[in-house]
């Protein structure tokens, strides 16, 4: 009685103690199956590693530790190295996408022949090729001529079938781990780089994709699609992975006239994907050009919005497709650029600043405002031929070069925007200007103020001169980072230094600091002097040696270091010139070898070495430092010491950067040798233009490199006043004249000499 009483009061409570009971049994099952018979690792190590609350240990912190609730104290586990073991250098890869495995979006490879790569890849390469990442031309054979700038791939043979072959292994074998997606068009197609770029970022790589403009195979039977190849297609890399292992097969049992229905077949029997033309809502847009077709007529939207037009038959076709879409893509931006403008505006009452917070122009970040009067940026003042803001605090200057240019643009941007606001109501012609002031505020531009004397003119002809005043902005647009080649500060550097007789008393203080700056250092460098001997001094060479003072010193930095050697090379001539003299040297030295033109009054040093380094690139750029030349102490110093603790560097006390001295330079001997081998026919005109140049004006004018000049504050020179030789060139006398002048103390130095000098005479 009791039982059944009992079982009537737990039977609503029976099914869910049965399932806790069923749910803890499979749980301790599951429990067992994953660990099995090992040790309860997870156990010990939640024991090991404590429940932290509050920063200190739980009550299940492991007993031998010993810490009990202490707080936990991480140790730190020295590094001792092997010396028994051969230190392993860390091979570290030239790039960071490269460590990261980041891949660059697209590469575009643009099939052409030999009879059109002149015409319409030329005219491909011109208009779109430059805005994509990599751009390549495949064709069978090509021309004896290759195009200028062009990345050209000849296959060697002309049959198209085999250059799809021979292009889809290509970019398999050499570019398959470095792009997301690859583009196969021909060059008679008009490809908008932009847009392509967009729709493949939105796109993913991983997936096996083929996209463009799907086509009937011949006879039209089966469902599966192929790409037109005019119109270009998009090929995934997980899909070139996968089709390259039947390439071959493909070849050997696919019979096609047509590369691109070829390539689609192999892509459908074997990987069984087909043509699309939507992907996730993304479309491949194309455009047919009808035979007689105007660009600059067509406005349909299928126009507007295509990725690839097809088919261009001519060069100039090209180009007028190429200015259509750039004009359409600036209206764009234009409308676009407005729209955010406006937005801007009826938002900025909602600022904490309300209306009087918009700035003009509206978009553009506010003008700087100083908090204290050392930030103040100047105005400089011009006019249309003179600007009152010079070097040196001169008050007046005449307007040359690019603030030239830089001041007609802006008055003509200024009448033109003013009848571009006002027109056909008003009619707007520059008479003159009258004040115009710029200043570079470092966070928005150049910003310019005109006061403009302008006649305005109304429809029905009537003029009236007027006088207003109108606010100009250039901003700065969006930093481009400029792809540069890859270089490294392990290279070894060649110092030249030649010395002639008189300058050998200055060769002590340069071979002390070579010394202590790269030989005690171990930096990689060699240096090689070149003494210079007039013709009387080379007659007496083996009774007296005006160099021997200067080659015992050599001798002695020898022996201090045994395995150092310090070569020379003596050279007879009455005219010095720097291209005489280098090109002695160039024959002595590989190709490879990166020089560094010194002077004896050149202090060398680690900074200025790792710079040189990766300013001069081989095949690319050379580098002609601006050294800082101390002034005189005798004229700058006559207050106070030339070296003051408090001020290490003062330039307007100490020195100035020395633009007339082009006598430093960086640049690797094969990159001279090419330049010199360029001017060797000017040289049999002009026997004596050797002796008017130097290394400079070669690589200028006969080198076609970057010239980089640039000031190098770790290249200081003390004050020396140069003897300038009257049997070279005009130029480089007069640039030695003023070097000299410009040397010897600043404006304020001298004023104050002249004072001082003019105070003692009037006593």
């Amino acid at each position: 009685m009791r039982l059944s009483s009992l079982l009537a009061v737990f039977r609503p409570a029976l099914p869910l103690i049965l399932g806790l009971s069923l749910g803890c049994s499979l749980s301790l099952l599951m429990v067992s199956w994953t660990q099995g018979d090992a040790d309860d690792s997870c156990g010990e190590e939640l024991g090991n590693v404590g429940l932290f609350v509050g920063g200190h240990r739980g009550d299940r912190a492991d007993s031998r530790d010993g810490a009990g609730n202490e707080d936990f104290t991480p140790r730190i586990v020295p590094y001792h190295k092997d010396p028994n073991k051969p230190h392993k250098k860390v091979l570290r890869t030239r790039y960071i996408h490269s460590e990261l495995g980041i891949k660059e979006h697209l590469l575009v490879g643009v099939l052409t022949s030999r009879a059109t790569l002149n015409t319409l890849a030329v005219a491909v390469n011109r208009t779109v090729a430059h805005r994509f990442h990599r751009t390549f031309f495949f064709t069978g054979l090509r021309s004896a001529k290759l195009p200028h700038g062009m990345t050209v791939v000849a296959h060697g043979d002309d049959r198209p079938v085999w250059l799809m072959y021979e292009t889809v292994r290509h970019l398999h074998r050499h570019h398959g781990n470095e792009y997301d997606w690859f583009l196969l068009a021909q060059d008679d197609t008009y490809l908008q780089a932009d847009r392509l770029a967009q729709l493949v970022g939105h796109l993913s790589s991983g997936r096996d994709l083929y996209l463009g403009r799907a086509e009937e195979f011949i006879g039209g039977e089966e469902k599966a699609r192929y790409c037109h190849g005019g119109y270009g297609y998009l090929l995934s890399q997980s899909l070139l992975g996968k089709l390259q292992p039947h390439l071959d097969t493909c070849r050997n049992d696919i019979l096609s006239v047509r590369p691109d229905e070829w390539l689609g077949r192999c892509i459908i029997d074997y990987l069984g994907l087909t043509c699309l033309e939507v992907y996730q809502e993304m479309r491949y847009q194309y455009f047919e050009l009808g035979k007689n077709a105007d660009p600059e007529r067509e406005d349909s939207p299928q126009f507007r919005n295509a990725l690839a037009v097809h088919p261009v038959s001519e060069p100039s076709l090209m180009y007028r497709l190429h200015k259509r879409f750039s004009q359409m893509e600036l209206e764009w931006t234009y409308q676009q650029i407005e729209q955010l403008q406006m937005q801007i505006n009826n938002l900025s009452h909602l600022t904490p600043e309300g209306k009087a917070g918009t700035t003009w122009p509206i978009g553009i970040t506010a003008p700087f405002k100083p908090k204290t009067r050392f930030e103040v940026i100047n105005w400089e003042y011009f006019t249309e031929d003179h600007v009152y803001s010079c070097l040196e605090s001169a008050p007046k200057c005449e307007l040359r070069g690019a603030d030239r240019a830089d001041v007609s643009a802006v008055l003509e941007m200024a009448v033109e925007r003013l009848n571009a606001r006002y027109q056909p109501q008003l009619r707007f012609r520059k008479r003159r200007l009258l004040n115009g002031y710029r200043r570079f505020d470092p966070t928005r531009g150049m910003e310019y103020v005109l006061d403009l004397v302008l006649e305005a003119y109304t429809q029905k002809g009537h003029s009236q001169v007027l006088g207003r005043r109108v606010n100009l902005l250039r901003p700065l647009s969006s930093i481009e980072i400029i792809p540069m080649p890859y270089v490294t500060e392990a290279t070894r550097v060649q110092v030249i230094l030649p010395v002639t007789a008189p300058e050998q008393d200055y060769v002590g203080n340069f071979l002390d600091t070579y010394v202590t700056n790269t030989l005690d250092t171990r930096d990689n460098v060699l240096l090689t002097f070149l003494f210079i001997y007039d013709p009387f001094d080379a007659q007496r060479v083996s009774q007296t040696d005006v160099f021997a003072g200067l080659k015992a010193m050599i001798s002695e930095v020898e022996k201090r270091y045994g395995d150092v050697k310090i070569p020379w090379i003596s050279v007879k001539t009455e005219v010095p010139s720097q291209v005489k003299l280098m090109d002695i040297i160039s024959k002595k030295h590989p190709v490879d070898t990166l020089f560094f033109l010194a002077g004896p009054w050149t202090e060398i040093n680690g900074d200025f070495l790792n710079r040189c380094r990766m300013n001069a690139i081989s095949s690319w750029q050379v580098f002609f430092p601006v050294h800082f030349q101390e002034f005189s102490p005798s004229v700058a110093s006559r207050e106070q010491p030339q070296s003051s603790s408090a001020f290490a560097f003062d330039p307007l006390r100490d020195g100035h950067f020395d633009r007339q001295v082009f006598d430093e330079a960086c640049f690797y001997n094969a990159d001279y040798m090419t330049a010199r081998t360029k001017m060797a026919a000017d040289i049999l005109d002009n026997e004596e233009l050797l002796e008017s140049m130097d290394v400079y004006d070669i690589f200028v004018r006969y080198s076609g490199l970057h010239v980089f000049r640039a000031v190098e504050p770790a290249l200081v020179q003390k004050y020396v006043r140069r003897a300038c030789n009257p049997r070279f060139s005009e130029d480089i006398y007069h640039r030695c004249v003023l070097s000299n002048l410009e040397g010897l103390a600043s404006r304020s130095h001298l004023s104050m000499a002249l004072f001082e000098q003019e105070q003692a005479n009037s006593t």
